[in-house]
């Protein structure tokens, strides 16, 4: 085994082993705090599988979040389902209504296909703000008897929506990374190159774009809802914000490094880092931010990851295949 697979490795466990112990040692605003990041690392690398390998750019992620969330939160309320159960049950129906919807944006190009994603999901918010059981458009918290049905205390409960999350992120890195490696994994990298040259080679493009879209349908859904049964409280606006959902989650992948698996994780801590130091600056966080995204845009086009990686050569996830003779 080579030096730099055992650092790796090593990492890896480590980054583990910190995830699994924290809650013994951490306390409850740490564990809040380690959920959300879960949550935008797994909607940060949904959607560099989409835009950074797919070419997939979409800016109405946020209808499936919103649609976990919801999803959830019905299944729980009317179904009498443990939320914690919905959650994979909201991530497999949010997957089947992104087949019908990809068919519907599918037929559109470029911006189009961008604007088209974001109409789907403001349709989405205007649509559950009409449904007078789920709150309409002031939305509703969960009953405190739905709520105990997770587990009977509230150590309990955050224990197991935390492991949740963090299960869900470590799961969302590896099987990105799991399918990058496969073949498959070779006809995304060729689609984000040049889509035009990979279909000439025969990689049916339409096919794998779509598998990816409803792939990062199902991820994003859940940690939709895990988000909103940590929240323990829903409302269209906040499900389906496209500044939380989508805004923050290019950032954090554009600024990390588009289309490299390290890239989110390097956004999510920077990100995270920003809004701590600057969150109490109002409207001049957005600004820094925006700022900082076009100042990384302009300087290191692939991402900080990128800069680092061209310097150094470092991988965390080694993509590349050596020819064996």
């Amino acid at each position: 085994m080579s030096r730099a697979r055992t650092i790796r490795i090593g990492l890896g466990l480590a980054a583990v082993a910190v995830l699994l112990s924290l809650p013994l040692w951490g306390g409850r605003a740490n564990m809040r705090l380690v959920i959300e990041i879960c949550c935008y690392l797994t909607l940060a690398q949904m959607w560099n599988l989409l835009a950074g390998y797919a070419g997939i750019v979409s800016v109405g992620q946020q209808a499936w979040v919103g649609l976990g969330g919801y999803l959830m939160v019905s299944s729980a309320l009317f179904l009498h389902i443990n939320p914690l159960l919905a959650i994979p049950l909201a991530g497999l129906a949010s997957a089947l209504v992104a087949i019908p919807v990809g068919f519907l944006v599918f037929r559109l190009r470029g911006p189009y296909f961008a604007i088209g994603t974001w109409v789907v999901a403001e349709v989405f918010r205007l649509g559950f703000a009409q449904v007078s059981p789920l709150g309409g458009g002031s939305g509703l918290s969960l009953p405190a008897t739905v709520v105990r049905d997770m587990a009977p205390n509230a150590a309990t409960r955050e224990g197991l929506i935390y492991y949740s999350a963090a299960g869900l992120a470590v799961g969302a890195v590896v099987l990105v990374y799991i399918l990058l490696r496969r073949p498959i994994g070779l006809a995304f990298t060729a689609i984000r190159d040049s889509e035009e040259a990979s279909s000439s080679l025969g990689v049916d493009t339409y096919r794998l774009k779509f598998v990816v879209w409803v792939l990062a349908a199902f991820g994003t859904a859940l940690a939709g809802g895990i988000l909103f049964l940590q929240k323990l409280r829903i409302s269209p606006d906040a499900a389906f914000s496209v500044q939380d959902w989508t805004a923050f989650v290019i950032f954090i992948v554009v600024i990390g490094g588009l289309g490299a698996i390290e890239g989110p994780i390097v956004g999510v801590a920077l990100f995270f880092t920003l809004r701590s130091l600057l969150s109490n600056y109002g409207s001049w966080y957005l600004i820094l931010l925006g700022l900082l995204a076009t100042v990384v845009m302009l300087a290191a086009p692939k991402g900080l990851w990128g800069l680092v990686h061209g310097r150094t050569g470092w991988e965390l996830f080694p993509l590349r295949r050596k020819l064996i003779r």
